[in-house]
């Protein structure tokens, strides 16, 4: 299952990743700090999504609208007092020519949401927040999001027809992962 293949195959870039933004997570003291990984996520996923839509509509994934981050990457920024920065272009982007390119990098974006209701949770006790403000990025499905990745999983699985489309999806998805580390490397938000 090309699902399971992606857990394997992008193993390494995704705990990289994750190492790099779980320590920035954690040194947080201030609500600038936390709008500014907001920001990050924000200029990458935003930029992301720009070029997944070219690819994938409701036709290929019925709930996709309810899957873009944008929005509530935007929202968590303005409601903490911050502007959304702009979102990356360029090189700073994976490769995305295709439908298989963009369920790759979807599949990083996805990911995403699994952590999200502890990240959530660390950044209300670190910051004080007792209202719920800056945390709808990820709070993400809440109590579905165990269903909705397993939902996108299953899509996951139909869409590549042969190991040359796995590929396909396992390569994106790899760029995303390392694309998204470089910029949190280079972050000066």
């Amino acid at each position: 299952m090309l699902s399971e293949k992606l857990k394997t195959e992008t193993l390494t870039n995704h705990q990289q990743l994750e190492k790099m933004l779980v320590t920035r997570m954690k040194s947080i003291r201030s609500v600038q700090d936390y709008i500014d990984l907001l920001q990050l996520f924000y200029s990458y996923f935003g930029a992301l999504e720009t070029r997944i839509n070219t690819f994938i509509s409701a036709e290929q994934l019925p709930d996709y609208t309810h899957r873009r981050k944008s929005a509530a990457l935007s929202k968590d920024i303005s409601d903490l007092g911050g502007t959304p920065v702009e979102t990356v272009s360029g090189d700073s982007l994976p490769e995305i020519e295709n439908a298989l390119q963009a369920f790759g990098a979807l599949y990083v974006i996805e990911g995403s949401t699994l952590g999200g209701k502890i990240i959530a949770k660390m950044m209300a006790q670190q910051l004080g927040i007792t209202n719920g403000t800056g945390l709808s990025f990820f709070n993400g499905y809440g109590d579905d999001s165990a269903q909705m990745w397993d939902k996108f999983k299953q899509k996951l699985d139909l869409i590549a027809q042969d190991s040359n489309s796995e590929n396909i999806v396992i390569e994106a998805a790899n760029q995303t992962f390392t694309k998204f580390k470089l910029q949190a490397g280079h972050s000066t938000v």
